[in-house]
């Protein structure tokens, strides 16, 4: 099982379903470094790190490297144990 760490939620479920979770329980943030409107959690860090560079994220963040390996950390568990595709399937109702 895991947890949503957003705003001290507590959520538990398997990992598929908390990325669910995230994405359609939690009002989506905006990234400081371009604006655009993603899902707190996974798909924030997905973005920020997929989308920018660590000079950036740094920057924006002020995050700090036990931050950023941190959030790299969780993005790797999480892809782990996650179809990824599945789960976007099922955020764009397409899957089950």
């Amino acid at each position: 099982m895991w947890e949503c760490a957003i705003e001290g939620c507590g959520h538990r479920a398997d990992a598929d379903d908390l990325l669910v979770h995230q994405a359609t329980d939690h009002e989506p943030v905006r990234c400081d470094i371009c604006g655009t409107r993603v899902p707190d959690g996974y798909f924030a860090i997905r973005h920020v790190f997929d989308e920018h560079s660590r000079a950036q994220y740094v920057r924006a963040y002020d995050a700090d490297a036990e931050g950023i390996k941190h959030r790299r950390a969780v993005r790797e568990g999480i892809e782990a144990a996650v179809d990824l595709e599945a789960v976007v399937e099922r955020l764009n109702g397409t899957g089950g």
